[in-house]
């Protein structure tokens, strides 16, 4: 159990303390993964980036994940019921918001180069690492040393799919447990991060460097 975003961030700070003054960049999947991106970036001196990447929820559940969606790329799991025709609106829709991510975050700078850096994917817990895998791949393009997922809490079931990827070297996950129903439920404290509250993040961490 963590108490917050920030407990855990420090806690992964931790594990990775050993790329401390390397050439990291740390990328967090927004907007949850902000918080704990910025203290892992912050420990290891390293600069702070978003990785654009989003869900695709069921029809009937939408915080159940059968897919990813990248702006170049997606992923798509236990999706053989749905309509093709739902996928692809959903799909179109998340770009749409990915678009407008882009254009929020990015507005007074350009995206860290990933060729031969380490790059750290930081969330603040994954439920079927569809996500985590599509953020992989389209990292991958970019021709990164080594990717390195750090995550507090997984199920004990998305662990070794992470592990399987051939885009992802490494997998630091705190906690997996068996019993897992939300993220949210292993954090005291788990309030939704706002657009307003992720850019700020971003900003405060990109000032710093």
């Amino acid at each position: 159990m963590f108490k917050d975003r920030i407990d855990a961030g420090l806690q992964l700070a931790a594990k990775l303390k050993d790329h401390k003054d390397k050439d990291v960049v740390v990328l967090a999947i927004p907007r949850g993964g902000l918080p704990l991106g910025s203290i892992v970036a912050k420990s290891l001196n390293a600069p702070l980036d978003v990785a654009l990447s989003k869900k695709i929820g069921h029809p009937y559940n939408k915080e159940y994940a059968i897919g990813a969606v990248s702006m170049e790329h997606s992923i798509l799991s236990d999706a053989a019921e749905v309509e093709k025709g739902y996928i692809q609106k959903e799909t179109a829709k998340i770009r749409e918001k990915l678009k407008k991510r882009h254009e929020q975050y990015y507005r007074n700078r350009k995206p860290e180069p990933l060729q031969d850096k380490v790059v750290i994917i930081v969330d603040d817990g994954i439920a079927t690492g569809n996500t985590i895998l599509v953020t992989a791949e389209l990292i991958h393009d970019q021709k990164p040393k080594k990717t390195i997922v750090a995550i507090p809490v997984a199920p004990k079931s998305a662990v070794p799919k992470l592990e399987a990827s051939p885009f992802i070297d490494e997998v630091i996950c705190l906690l997996a447990p068996f019993n897992f129903h939300a993220v949210g439920q292993f954090y005291q404290h788990f309030h939704q991060i706002s657009d307003a509250e992720a850019i700020a993040i971003l900003e405060e961490a990109v000032h710093q460097a």
